[in-house]
């Protein structure tokens, strides 16, 4: 299985999934139908099938032109009924291939958010908005609590895991996380490294989440140091309960400039 990235609008990937004995590929959030059909013509693919990860327009504007054009199979939240042909639910699985994903429900960012992981071969997680390279996604329809038990339950995963978020937001993630931990060595070193990488307009992503856990402020809120900076930033008091501390770490993010 082999995955890269067709840039998308000013910063979406969309991820496309590929099978080295297939002439058929797979597309992960496809907010534009053109870009996934001006790959296949140039390569000469066919879309198989589609994963939906939220309801977005940036990761699903190009679905139905594109199920009308291959009539492929599309995964997602259930409520899509005019996109999704199988609507999915957590702890569902999805074949892509040989490879067996896993639906793993993450509202936070919207009600319907759902991650699609893979334990086949090297571990993946197709995290759409929920999870970035050093940040997550704004809180948009759901709860604090709903975004602090999605990152719980991404850490829950294994540390090699590789993680393809949608979004090319890393460097501004890492400005903000800097903010919070000047002297984190890790997040130094990574935040030189993808500026190298964005010098070369190369991706950042994926990440891995090893990496996150020791760079990544969604995945460190019980940090005391780093929940004490969030706190400041807000002009208000570090919270020694989770979920409040989370909401300020994200509050933070939101009001940083």
């Amino acid at each position: 299985m082999t995955i890269f990235p067709l840039p998308a609008f000013q910063d979406n990937y969309i991820w496309i999934i590929q099978d080295k004995d297939s002439s058929t590929i797979w597309a992960v959030d496809p907010g534009d139908a053109d870009v996934v059909l001006n790959y296949c013509h140039e390569y000469n693919q066919t879309l198989a099938g589609i994963l939906i990860t939220h309801h977005h327009k940036d990761h699903t504007g190009g679905v139905s032109k594109l199920k009308q054009h291959f009539a492929c199979h599309v995964y997602g939240p259930n409520h899509l009924t005019d996109l999704v042909t199988t609507p999915v639910f957590n702890g569902d699985q999805v074949s892509v291939f040989d490879n067996a994903f896993q639906v793993i429900a993450t509202p936070g960012h919207t009600l319907d958010h759902l991650c699609y992981f893979c334990s086949q071969g090297p571990n993946v997680l197709f995290s759409g908005d929920t999870l970035f390279k050093g940040g997550c996604g704004r809180i948009m329809e759901g709860t604090p609590k709903q975004m602090l038990a999605a990152m719980t339950r991404i850490m829950s995963l294994p540390d090699d895991t590789l993680i393809y978020g949608t979004h090319e937001y890393t460097l501004a993630n890492y400005r903000f996380a800097l903010s919070l931990e000047p002297n984190n060595k890790a997040l130094l070193h990574a935040n030189r490294a993808n500026q190298a990488k964005r010098a070369n307009n190369q991706p950042t992503l994926p990440t891995k989440l090893s990496l996150e856990k020791k760079t990544n402020p969604f995945l460190r809120t019980h940090i005391k140091a780093l929940k004490r900076k969030a706190a400041q930033q807000l002009n208000e008091n570090p919270s020694d309960n989770s979920v409040v501390a989370f909401s300020q770490v994200r509050r933070a993010k939101d009001s940083f400039c």
